[in-house]
């Protein structure tokens, strides 16, 4: 099939404008309490996945990534993607550029996995690889990780 497809919705890199607004939504994000959000890590052939499941109702911030990845979404939620907001439903693989960071508002349970090639052996290796802000990550702050490590 040589047709061109019909362009998708993507997550692009976030303005400096931007960051400081969702630095903002952070600050009172951070006045509320935090939900425990358990995080599946899986390494395998060459690849890291990383999923959370989001409940209904709930609204998140993501890291500031330095990775270009996929990003899984199942569910209904709006995203802020760019400088402006997308709703998603059902199964979606968007295609997502480094230097982004994305805010999410979950409409029904919203399942997320990021994947991205690489060559990391532990979760904090490839934590490292996507953020720099790996320290301020939910896995690494909750004790609430599945981890999976194939060797292959």
């Amino acid at each position: 099939m040589s047709e061109l497809a019909t362009p998708m919705a993507m997550l692009p890199a976030t303005s400096p404008e931007l960051l400081a607004q969702i630095a903002k939504i952070e600050d009172v994000l951070l006045g509320h309490e935090t939900v425990e959000l358990p995080t599946q890590h899986v390494i395998h052939a060459g690849m890291y996945a990383r999923t959370i499941v989001m409940p209904a109702g709930m609204v998140l911030t993501g890291a500031l990534m330095k990775r270009a990845t996929l990003v899984l979404v199942v569910g209904s939620a709006a995203v802020l993607a760019g400088e402006q907001w997308f709703e998603l439903d059902g199964y979606n693989v968007l295609p997502a550029s480094s230097g982004r960071k994305q805010v999410f508002v979950s409409r029904s349970r919203v399942v997320i996995t990021m994947v991205f090639p690489t060559q990391a052996k532990t979760v904090e290796e490839a934590e490292t690889e996507f953020t720099d802000d790996a320290a301020r990550l939910l896995s690494r702050r909750q004790d609430a990780n599945q981890i999976h490590i194939t060797g292959e």
